[in-house]
Order: structure tokens, then C-alpha cells, then sequence
């Protein structure tokens, strides 16, 4: 690949895993299998193994071993070799016959060191050495039987799945998100002997949980492995908490010390806190065809940014209920068809009405290519207009191998188009342009009146009328923009009403919906008391005034909301989209929210003598490549409009938006289920481990491309499983 990048990062780093497969039965952990779904596709995969499917299986505890016949295992995993990986390692070895086994792990040699408690100075003496992953290997030589057996461990990084060359994602880090302000309770909990943390300005990293510490950790490792493929060195910087350990820790990240030395390149990485500005997360002000296929179609399990498409209208099958699930979904990742990942960036780069045009040309030209007898229409393109040009592939087998990819995007085009939540999207537009009018011309008590009658019970509910999680993204919406709250008598009394209200809708549902029995802790309406409802509804009022005050310590980016005028209407200014024009402002100003990382000495003293003589302190505009990093994701419409805001504040400037998620509405609701997060959750993780927290149907992760101690000072590390 010409332009070193994120998906030649992606794919060099598969390859490497693809060496190692032919004829093994291969392990893959659910993030790692987001990576190939994305970076090369399974095909790929399934070519390089050259045996049949059923030699892919996925990583967990309940997975079949391999048989007489299957003498060779590969296992490719997203996270530390510790604990409960370790634990399901063993038990799949264990009970198959293998010979021949090679791990895979997407986290480095050095973290692996910091999880096990290895002392950094004894780590830097360790320079080249991998004791971790060699004690490892005997215990799989152990596990399999026969010392004289192969065992390999290997460090390759498979951090990214790149959507598009300016959309990347990192599904291993799904439940990754910044801290709020109850957060500074639960950890000054974790740490009574210590000095108690006043706000999340106080937080560092001393602060943290282990887990939390160490995930951290893994995703630096994963970006200073991005930053070497790329050739450059990096300046860190922040706007936010979370996002300023984050940006510190990848600053001082020791291992990466010798690759900066030899750098010829320079990089600006940005991070920013998602919680800073959740009003783009949950509103529908973005005109894009692939936000709203994203949030209407169901997601295609074990993924957080793809979907399912119903690919039935293709097949002799009626479209019935029944039938939906004798034919495999097709998706929106097209890594092997060049044509449809054409397709696919146009969509991601286009407002709703082209990319629909774009969808009809893309399936007319490719109608013509195979002689299809093809009905042309002019004027406003429908979905039955479509169905009917994809309708033409349905009987013959070589047009439909040669644009499959192309058909799914299409398919995918229309069933949104059909679909009843695409028909509210544009009613929760015009609800939330009328909140903005109202949050510039009353108080917050006034604009939580005028949602209460909308609040009803599923016996009363149209299909024009919201649902409980429909309402808690309004709720999100309110108190995003609104920011810092004055609590006053009328404002507790509206707060009051509307929690009452909400306990009582949660009550009357019939069924309770996946989110609901997260937030109640009740898996059924049946079991769930008004005391029960109302006490959720009260914790979730507590995240909605933490959502409000998110930007309480923030200095030029406090406000996301521009009060309206004489000329022109309140509106809503994303804060990615102030962060990018301060980064590029042409004064050059001293940034005021953007926090420089300084990763030495040198760094210290620039910035020291920069008060007093005419040193310039290191700014993000400096350097030719951007990455910004959003902690906790962005939606698609985000991710155009900072790549195209980028172009023009400064063409030229190679960008990339890193990023945790792909966000959706129903992605930002589980900000309501403190249990999601594994440091709010009430059982902690096992000491020093990063979980593999399944990539779920809720958070799901985005990034953007191109915006672009000696052997002998160390104990035996733990490698047994534990019992029990």
C-alpha cells in the first residue's frame, strides 16, 4: 500500500496472523473477529486455513475442542493473556489433541509485564525479552500434553477495524467511556486511606481501578503500534478527564521511547471526552443514510458497528417471519468487493438524499454491466424503485455472485427507507429544534413540562408516540445542551413529575425491553414494584444532572448551545466541531481546553520557559497528520463533518478520527445502566485482568482514518489458571 494508513495497518497485521493459520483450527475472540470482518473479511481467512468453515470457531469457555484430526490450533485474542483468557486457553487445549498451538494476543509484551506487577525498572532491563509469553508457551507444551510439542505466543496488534479510509473502529475497547462526575464517589470509595477526590479535574491515574488502569493501558499499547506503522512521532493532547490520562499515559509510554527517536514523521493525537458534548451522540440533526441504517436495523451479533441485513427478497423464500432466519444476514463491511466499498464511502460521505441517488446508479450501471432488462425511472427515488432493480439479480446466479456486496448495500438502503423509526426520525428532529427554541426562552422546569404529557403508557401509546427509551434519549438530549443547572424549588418539583411519571411507565409495559430490565434490575414487568421503577428512575436522574454539568470545568468550550436572535433561531454547535476550528484557528491562539501531554523533561522545560521567553508551546495544528481520538465514539454525521471541516480549515492536513464507537441512540442509553461500565459495576473484576467484555449491542466502537529488571530479578509470573 502506497500511504501507510489504517487499513494497511489492519491488513499487515492480519497477515502476519494468516502466515500462522493453514490447515489449524482457528480461535477468535469477538473484537479480533470485528477486526477481519472489517480488515480483510473471513474469506480471507478462510483461504489462508484452506480448510472448511467449521474450522473457525469462536473463543470461549463452551468452544469444541479439536479432534485426532485437528492437530493444530491458532488462537487470536484481543486482550491480556490472564486470568479468565488464560483459564478457557486451557480448558479448549485441554480437551482436544492438539500438537501445534500459536496465541495470538493484540496487547504487547510490555503490558502483559504492568498487569502482572513487574516493576518498570525492572521491565526496562527486560528490553527484548519476553519472559511472559515464554513462561506461557510451557504451559501450553504442559496443557497439550507432550513437552516436545510447539507452542508459539505472539504479540501481533490488531487494534483497528477499519470502515473506511477516513473511519476506522477499535472493538475491544466497546466499553470504554469517560468518567462523570458520580464516578469520583465510587473511586474515592475504592481508596479511603487516601486523599479524596473534590471533582474530575482531581482524577489521575493514581486514582483508577486497576481494570480501568489497564484497559487504558492496552489501548495506548495498540496506538503507539499504530503511530509506528504511520513513521511518526506524536504530541498528546486532551479536552476532558478520562482523555487527559489517556493522552499522558501514551505520552510517557515507555516502550514507545526508541520508536520516536527514529521517527521521520510528526502527528498531533487529540482526545476528546464523549460526555463533554452528548447532545450529537443522541440527536437526529445528521442528514446521513448510514446514521440511519446504523440506528433502525438490528445488529449483526458479536459486532458493535455492523448490522443485519434481511437478504430474503434474493431467495424463492416468501418474506415471512418465519423464514427470516434460514438465510444468513448480509452486512455493511464489504472488505473484498471493491465496488460496493466504493459504495459504501460514498455513503459515508454524502447527505441522505444523494447517497440514496448514489445507491440507484451504483445498482443501474451494475444492471446494465450484466444486460439486466432494466426499467429506467427518473425523479425521487423509492424504496420499491430499488427493490425492483435488485429484484433483477434474484435469478441469475453469476450477477448476483459478482455484486453481492453491492446488493446488501442496497438491501440495507431499503429496508431503512421502510422501516416505522425512520418515519420519527424527522418527528424527534422537530421536537428537539423546538427544545432548543425553548431552552433559550424558558427554564429547564418549563422544557420538563412540556415532556410530560408526551410521557404515556403502552395502552395509550400511537406508533407517533415515544417509547421509555425514546424519552430517555430526549432526556439526554435536554440536559446535554442545556449544561450547568441552577436547582431551584421549580426545577426539582418538574424533575419530581417527570421521574413519577417515567416509574409509572416503566410499571404499566407489558414487556420490558433489554435497556428497561437494565435499568431496573427486573427481567420482568411482572416483578417490577413502583419502589423498584422509581428508585431506577431516581439513579438515572442522577446521570442526567451528571450529563448537565459535564462541562463544568471546561473554560472556552462550557457551552454547546447558541442562544438564537433577531435573524436566526437557537441552534446547537457540537463541541468536535469548536475543538477542530481552535486546532486550526490562524491566530493560533494558546489553547485553553486543549491540554498539551508532555511526554519528558524536554517537553517540561519547553513549556516552563514558554511563560517567561519566546518559546512556542507545542500546538495540534503543528504537524501534517491529525488523530482524534473521541473517547466513548461518535456518530457517522460527526465523522463527516470534522473530516470535512478539517479540509477546509486546512487542506492538505491528513486526518484520522480515532475513535471508541460507532454511536447510536440506543448506544448512549446505556450511559443510564452504571452496571455496564466495569469500574460502577458493584463485583469487580478479577485483580489485574482486562476482561473480554463481549462487544455488545449497545456501545459500539469508531474511529476515522486519514483525517490521517534482567531474567532474573523477575518472579514466575501467574500463568495457572484459577481453580474453581
Amino acid at each position: 500500500m502506497s500511504t501507510p494508513g489504517v487499513l494497511s495497518f489492519t491488513q499487515q497485521a492480519w497477515e502476519q496472523v494468516l502466515a500462522k493459520v493453514k490447515r489449524a483450527v482457528v480461535y477468535l475472540d469477538t473484537a479480533c473477529a470485528e477486526s477481519l470482518h472489517w480488515g480483510c473479511g473471513a474469506s480471507r481467512l478462510l483461504e489462508a486455513v484452506g480448510s472448511p468453515a467449521c474450522y473457525l470457531r469462536e473463543f470461549e469457555p463452551a468452544a469444541v475442542g479439536g479432534g485426532a484430526e485437528q492437530p493444530k490450533a491458532v488462537f487470536v485474542l484481543s486482550c491480556l493473556l490472564k486470568g479468565r483468557t488464560v483459564e478457557t486457553l486451557r480448558g479448549i487445549i485441554c480437551r482436544s489433541h492438539f500438537q501445534y498451538c500459536v496465541v495470538v494476543t493484540a496487547v504487547n509484551h510490555a503490558v502483559h509485564l504492568t498487569a502482572n506487577h513487574v516493576p518498570a525498572a525492572a521491565a526496562a532491563e527486560l528490553e527484548g525479552q519476553q519472559p511472559v509469553f515464554e513462561q506461557l508457551e510451557e504451559k501450553l507444551c504442559e496443557w497439550m500434553g507432550n513437552m516436545n510439542y510447539t507452542a508459539e505466543v505472539l504479540h501481533v496488534p490488531l487494534l483497528l477495524a477499519p470502515a473506511a479510509p477516513h473511519l476506522a473502529l477499535t472493538p475491544a475497547f466497546a466499553s470504554l467511556f469517560p468518567l462523570l462526575p458520580q464516578d469520583v464517589q465510587i473511586l474515592n470509595s475504592a481508596r479511603p486511606d487516601k486523599r479524596r477526590l473534590g471533582s474530575l479535574g482531581e482524577v489521575d491515574a493514581t486514582a483508577l481501578t486497576p481494570e480501568l488502569l489497564l484497559q487504558i493501558r492496552c489501548l495506548v499499547s495498540g496506538l503507539s503500534s499504530l503511530c509506528e506503522h504511520l513513521g511518526v512521532r506524536e504530541e498528546c493532547f486532551a479536552v476532558g478527564s478520562l482523555s487527559r490520562i489517556i493522552a499522558a499515559d501514551l505520552a510517557n509510554f515507555a516502550p514507545a521511547k526508541n520508536r520516536r527517536r527514529t521517527a521521520t514523521g510528526r502527528a498531533s493525537v487529540v482526545f476528546v471526552d464523549r460526555t463533554l458534548d452528548l447532545t450529537g451522540a443522541v440527536g437526529h440533526h445528521g442528514d446521513n443514510l448510514v446514521e440511519k441504517i446504523i440506528s433502525v436495523l438490528p445488529q449483526l451479533p458479536g459486532h458493535t458497528n455492523d448490522v443485519m441485513v434481511n437478504m430474503i427478497e434474493l431467495t424463492a423464500l416468501r418474506a415471512e417471519e418465519e423464514n427470516r432466519n434460514m438465510v444468513a444476514p448480509g452486512c455493511l463491511a464489504q472488505s473484498h468487493d471493491p465496488a460496493a466499498k466504493t459504495l459504501w464511502e460514498a455513503l459515508l460521505n454524502t447527505r441522505h438524499k444523494e447517497a440514496v441517488m448514489e445507491v440507484r446508479r451504483h445498482l443501474v450501471e451494475a444492471a446494465s454491466r450484466e444486460n439486466l432488462p432494466i426499467k429506467m425511472s427518473m425523479g425521487r427515488v423509492t424504496p420499491g424503485q430499488l427493490t425492483s432493480y435488485i429484484q433483477l439479480f434474484k435469478n441469475n446466479l453469476k450477477a448476483l455472485g459478482n455484486h453481492c456486496g453491492l446488493l446488501q448495500l442496497g438491501l440495507a438502503t431499503v429496508q431503512t427507507l421502510k422501516h416505522p423509526q425512520a418515519a420519527k426520525w424527522d418527528n424527534f428532529l422537530a421536537f428537539e429544534r423546538l427544545l432548543l427554541q425553548s431552552i433559550g426562552e424558558s427554564t429547564m422546569s418549563v422544557v420538563l413540562n412540556q415532556l410530560l404529557p408526551m410521557i404515556k403508557p403502552s395502552n395509550q401509546r400511537t406508533n407517533d408516540d415515544y417509547s421509555p427509551e425514546e424519552l430517555l434519549v430526549l432526556l439526554i438530549h435536554i440536559y446535554s445542551v442545556s449544561g450547568e443547572l441552577s436547582v431551584d424549588k421549580d426545577l426539582s418539583e418538574a424533575e419530581e413529575k417527570v421521574k413519577k411519571a417515567l416509574a409509572q411507565v416503566f410499571c404499566e409495559e407489558s414487556e420490558l425491553s433489554p435497556l428497561l430490565q437494565k435499568i431496573t434490575g427486573c427481567d420482568s414487568s411482572v416483578n417490577l414494584t413502583f419502589h423498584k421503577s422509581k428508585s431506577a428512575v431516581d439513579e438515572l436522574f442522577t446521570s442526567l444532572r451528571d450529563i448537565a454539568g459535564a462541562r463544568n470545568l471546561m473554560k472556552q468550550f462550557k457551552s454547546v448551545y447558541v442562544p438564537g436572535n433577531q435573524t436566526h433561531q437557537a441552534s446547537y454547535k457540537p463541541l468536535l466541531k469548536q475543538v477542530v476550528e481552535e486546532i486550526f484557528n490562524p491566530e493560533r491562539p494558546d489553547p485553553v481546553d486543549i491540554e498539551h501531554m508532555s511526554s519528558g523533561l524536554t517537553d517540561l522545560l519547553k513549556t516552563g520557559f514558554s511563560m517567561f521567553m519566546k518559546v512556542s508551546r507545542p500546538h495540534p495544528s503543528d504537524h501534517p497528520l491529525l488523530i482524534l481520538f473521541v473517547v466513548g465514539g461518535v456518530t457517522v454525521s460527526e465523522a463527516k463533518m470534522i473530516k470535512d471541516l478539517v479540509s477546509t480549515l486546512k487542506p492538505g492536513t491528513q486526518k484520522m478520527n480515532s475513535v471508541t464507537i460507532i454511536i447510536t441512540c440506543d448506544s448512549i442509553q446505556l450511559l443510564c445502566v452504571p452496571s455496564h461500565f466495569p469500574w460502577r459495576s458493584k463485583g469487580s473484576l478479577e485483580e489485574g485482568e482486562l476482561s473480554i467484555l463481549r462487544a455488545n449491542y449497545w456501545i459500539a466502537e469508531l474511529q476515522s482514518d486519514q483525517i490521517r529488571c534482567s531474567c532474573k530479578k523477575v518472579s514466575r509470573l501467574p500463568f495457572s489458571a484459577p481453580a474453581g
